[in-house]
Parts: structure tokens; sequence; C-alpha cells
């Protein structure tokens, strides 16, 4: 489902319950189309995430982490001038539009009191967060410069007068009279008709709401008590999520019109984090993290290319007999060849004296012609030595990069620095210097925790150097590893000496959905006590070797996957 202006209203209601009279403490601007407005309130911190991305546009309090930038953008700037400490005073939505209006708070830098408002306008590709004086309604900042030429309706430029944007047609569900729409005509309509019907009659329905609303239309005669109930739903959420084999839609309360699997929270913040959870990190890292993809595939075309060369080679190196045999014709019938001939058939004693046709060189003598083909033979059989090394070692790298790019596929935004510092270590990518200053010692960011049922702790590292730190270093000998069999993935440790079968089959569980396997069923996961796993010398970051596991299978569940993040309130 999209972020329509139903479901905006339902938003804006809960966040008004939630962070009324709260304070700013922290200003953060993550991605280049989102804002984190830390919000003290009613004893507790909120991270409030206003987001103007294109695809994943919303407002709501997140707990996703988020990795900052070295230095803060020019918006995030101005919002830390205008709003730090700033009072949260109202969230007013403009109708049943999707346009959310913060209104604060706070003192200039004279003391005075002053109103500022932050406008969130959710309009796809045109979203945007807006900071508004409200006494002179100039604006102050925004996370996107819009000019004339971009839009001729109204100019969005720091110091120009804040212009709403066009006003969408039909009338506010939430407010209006449903008297005053003619529902005669809705039931006079085709089915399709009766959708868009009802998406023209109420500002920000969404097609998904509309169709929602016509399946509860059935009944004529208490059409007036199915609208007003609808609508009233939104005031009274029973946060869903519905899943089916090919996708997903979050709404404020169960959609009968949806069919498919469904899952509830407790408020409609924590539903919106997990729908997006992972639609807007894949997102967050391919911004981030552009210029590191597009390295390492190329690594990989490059290395594959190597690959198909040194076998050609290898294969052409088979047929080195053929010219020490040659050589060695040539040689002991050197009499019956004479200088100037290209080619002469001689009995082939390898062969029970088979005619054998050899190429000669008119320009060289008998002895030398053989002497040829006797190098050529030498010059092959020295370079399959030398091929194989580079087979092997090219093999190397290539698991090595689809490895780092598997990572990249189940990392966080904040995972990528330890991927590209590894890459630097590992010389495939230029340090930067940053003058006389001494570089500073990386440190591994930390793995990602989990909690069995039982509540015992499952560590399950990211990248190769979680990986390394947690398996190598954090981990006691007497803990339990897990990995998927021979498929790049992540090291999994279950934090005890004697992990219940439920609990490993969690963690298996955790090891097939953090690898390459993650969209596949009946995934072959090895397990086995840590003191077994062993890291050869000169082996690249996150390889290990072992014996004597053990092999689960499992399915990765995503569900399962989101409930081991939260600690268990145990009995």
């Amino acid at each position: 489902m999209t972020f329509d202006g139903l479901m905006t209203h339902a938003v804006v209601s809960e966040l008004n319950t939630t962070l009324a009279d709260g304070k700013i403490t922290k200003i953060q601007q993550p991605y280049p189309n989102e804002v984190i407005l830390t919000i003290r309130a009613n004893r507790k911190t909120y991270p409030l995430l206003l987001s103007a991305h294109p695809s994943y546009a919303r407002v709501q309090v997140t707990h996703v982490p988020y990795a900052n930038p070295a230095t803060p953008p020019n918006f995030a700037m101005s919002l830390r001038k205008y709003l730090d400490g700033a009072i949260l005073e109202k969230i007013e939505q403009v109708e049943s539009d999707r346009i959310l209006k913060f209104t604060f708070k706070s003192r200039n830098e004279l003391g005075d009191l002053q109103q500022l408002c932050l406008i969130v306008e959710l309009m796809g590709r045109h979203s945007n967060v807006i900071l508004v004086n409200q006494e002179t309604n100039k604006i102050l900042d925004l996370i996107r410069h819009v000019g004339v030429a971009q839009n001729r309706y109204r100019f969005l430029m720091p110091g120009a007068d804040y212009v709403n944007p066009p006003a969408a047609s039909g009338i506010d569900g939430f407010t209006s009279d449903l008297k005053t729409l003619d529902w005669l005509s809705y039931y006079s309509e085709s089915a399709e008709m009766q959708v868009k019907w009802l998406q023209q009659q109420f500002q920000g329905m969404s097609r998904e709401s509309a169709i929602e609303l016509q399946t509860r239309l059935i009944d004529h005669d208490h059409y007036l008590t199915i609208v007003t109930h609808f609508f009233e739903q939104f005031d009274q959420v029973n946060p869903t999520l519905t899943i089916s084999d090919k996708k997903s839609w979050f709404t404020a309360f169960v959609y009968q019109s949806l069919a498919g699997t469904l899952s509830h929270f407790d408020t409609l913040s924590e539903l919106l984090d997990q729908y997006y959870l992972h639609k807007a990190q894949r997102d967050r890292v391919r911004q981030q993290g552009g210029a590191l993809i597009h390295f390492i595939r190329n690594e990989i075309q490059k290395d594959e290319k190597k690959l198909k060369k040194l076998q050609k080679t290898l294969k052409a190196a088979d047929s080195a007999d053929d010219y020490r045999i040659r050589g060695e014709i040539l040689t002991t019938y050197l009499r019956e060849v004479e200088r100037g001939m290209t080619e002469v058939t001689l009995p082939n004693f390898y062969a029970d004296n088979q005619p054998l046709k050899i190429t000669l060189s008119n320009q060289i003598s008998p002895s030398k012609n053989a002497q040829k083909y006797f190098a050529k033979y030498q010059k092959l059989r020295n370079s399959i030595a030398y091929v194989n090394d580079q087979l092997a070692k090219t093999e190397a790298e290539l698991t090595y990069f689809k490895t780092i790019m598997a990572q990249i596929e189940i990392a966080a935004p904040k995972d990528l620095e330890d991927i590209k510092a590894e890459l630097q270590a590992e010389g495939y990518l230029k340090v930067k210097k940053n003058g006389a200053k001494k570089q500073k010692r990386y440190k591994v960011s930390e793995p990602e925790v989990f909690y069995a049922t039982d509540g015992t702790r499952i560590f399950v590292g990211k990248n190769n150097y979680q990986n390394d730190q947690l398996t190598l270093k954090k981990a006691h000998k007497t803990d339990i590893w897990l990995h998927v069999k021979h498929i790049p993935g992540s090291h999994v440790i279950i934090d005890s000496a004697d992990p219940s079968a439920e609990t490993i089959q969690e963690a298996g569980n955790l090891a097939a959905y953090f690898s390459k396997a993650r969209l596949s069923a009946a995934v072959p996961v090895d397990y086995i006590q840590v003191k077994k796993i062993k890291k050869p010398n000169g082996a690249k970051p996150g390889f290990v070797v072992y014996e004597g596991q053990q092999t689960l299978y499992t399915t990765p569940d995503e569900q399962l996957v989101q409930r081991l993040r939260k600690k268990p309130t145990l009995a």
C-alpha cells in the first residue's frame, strides 16, 4: 500500500499522542532525502523520521539504525540553527492530503520566541521537507531546492514565500458530510469505475483503500454507516502487515480485500519500520555504496574474463605432447626431410607407424624445424604450473569478490565502512592520505545481536571483518558456530556451549537469512563448536576451515528474524 492521505491521518493521530510537547534534542540527516529529529517526550526518546524519498516518502518514529555522514548536509545545519531545543506544539494534516505541518516554538538568536513550521509534503518525486517562518511565511530552507524551471506553479527556494501545492480534489472523508455525495451514481457504475469514483470523491484515497471501501459497500441500504465506520477505523487502528507470495501491504487495520498472512503491530511506526526495513535499506545501500558496488562488479568481470583466458591457455597446454612427438619423429627421419619443404608425411611410431603430416618452415633447416617443435613443447610444459597457480589465485579472488558482493546485499548502510576498510587493507582500494596526520586505526563495528526464544544470545557478523572478530576473538571456544554450506554468508555464533535444539534451529535460520541463499528453500547450514574452526595462514578475511560439522536444513523466515531481534520477556 502507498502512504496515502488516510494512512497519513492515522499516523498524525499516533504522533500527536506520542510526541505532544516534546523537545528536539538532536537533528541529523543521515541520507540525502531523509531527516531524523530526536524528540524527548513523556520521559522517552523518539527518533522521528521525515522522509522525502521519491519512492518511500513517509513520516514515522523509527528504530532502524542509521549511519551519519562525516560532514552534516546544509539542510541539517539549517535545522540545527532554527530548531535545536525547539518544542513541538502540534502536528496537523492539511485536510486528507499527504501534507503534514509540524509547528514548533523556539527562541531566535536574540532570545525572542518564534513559531516555525516544518512542512512535510509526501508527493512521490515531488516530496519535500520545508522549514517555514510561520510569522512571515518565508521559506528558511528545504531539503530539495526547486527552481522556476522545474516547477512553474511555485518557487521553492530559501527566502521565497511558501505557497501550498495544488489542492487535492474531493472531500475530506473524516470531517465532511458524506450525504452530499451522489451515492446513486456510485452504484450505477461498473466495478472498475466504482474504484475510480471513490478516488475522485475522497481526498488522499489510494487505489488500495478505494478497493477496500468498495469491497465493504455491498449493502446498498447501509452505505453511509459502512463509509463512516471505514473512516473511523483510521482513528482506532490495528496496524497490520499482509504478506502474500509476491507482495506485501501495510494498512492501518485489516483490509478484507487483501489476501495473505497477517502480522499485527503495536504501533503504526513499528509496522512501517518492518515494511520499509529492506526496501528503503537496499536503496540507501545502493546510494551510499554505489562506487563500491561498481568497483566490485568490475573486479568480478575482470576475474571472470581472466579465468576464461587461463582455461583456454591450459587447454592449449594439453596438446604439448603433440609438439614433442612431431619433434622426435622429425629427428628420427631427418635424412628424409629436405630444406625448403613446407610439410612432410612420416610414419608415427607412437601410433603403429600411421602416417603423420608435419608442417615445416621452408626458411630453416630440418633440424631447426625439429628444435622449433621441442621449444614449443617445452614452453607449454613450463606454462602449465604457472597457469594452474594463476587459476587458483583468480578463482580464490573471484570467490572473495562474490562473497563481498553477497555481504553488500545483506548489509546495512553502517556496514559499508567495514567493507571499504577491508578492501583498502587488502590493497584493492587506495587509502586517502590526510596530509601529515597519522592514519587512525580502523575500529570494526559490532555484530548484530539476536535473542533465541529461550533468551540465548545469537551474534551475526555482517561482513568479513565482523566475521573474523566474532569467530576468532569474541566467541568462546565452546560456543556453537554456524554458516551456510558452500555459500557466501554471515558467521553466526550461539552464546552457549549446550544450546537447545530450538535455539540451534533459530540460529540456523539466521545463518540462512543473512546469506546469498536468503530466497532459497531447505538451505543447508553447518554447525560446529568454535574450537574446531581454523583460519589458514594468509587466508583472506572471513575465510575459515573446519571438520566434523553437523548440518541442518532450514528455509529463511523473515518474520522469525524480526522476532529474534527483540529480547524475549521470560517468566
